[in-house]
């Protein structure tokens, strides 16, 4: 079955911070993937759910709205770590979410809401 949900784009203010916050809350590339625009795209495979960070006028981050969950598998006290070292700010600390898991609930660096998930 094929995934729902194909793409992501998440707003930034500080389109530099944002990808140092993701980089290392997700020990991962950020790809900036446009010299004409700030697009920093999130390290995927090829058929895998993907995103990007995006700066534009008009678009702003938020605490409310969807909420996206970021697998942390295995490392979620280091990312929750990591989160408040980036300038983030904890929600929800870790806890259990039945047969699903654990997460917890932060705010990133730019002031978006989001879950990061370990099984």
């Amino acid at each position: 079955m094929a995934n729902k949900v194909v793409w992501f784009d998440v707003p930034v203010v500080d389109f530099d911070r944002a990808v140092r916050f993701y980089g290392a809350v997700l020990q991962t590339e950020v790809k900036r993937d446009s010299p004409d625009m700030p697009i920093g795209v999130l390290a995927h495979a090829e058929g895998e759910v993907a995103g990007c960070l995006f700066r534009a006028d008009g678009e702003r981050p938020s605490e409310r709205g969807p909420l996206l969950y970021f697998n942390v598998d295995g490392r979620l006290e280091e990312a929750v770590a990591a989160a408040v070292e980036q300038g983030g700010r904890v929600l929800k600390p870790p806890h259990a979410i039945g047969p699903f898991g654990h997460r917890a609930i932060v705010l990133d660096s730019e002031g978006n809401r989001i879950a990061l998930h370990s099984q």
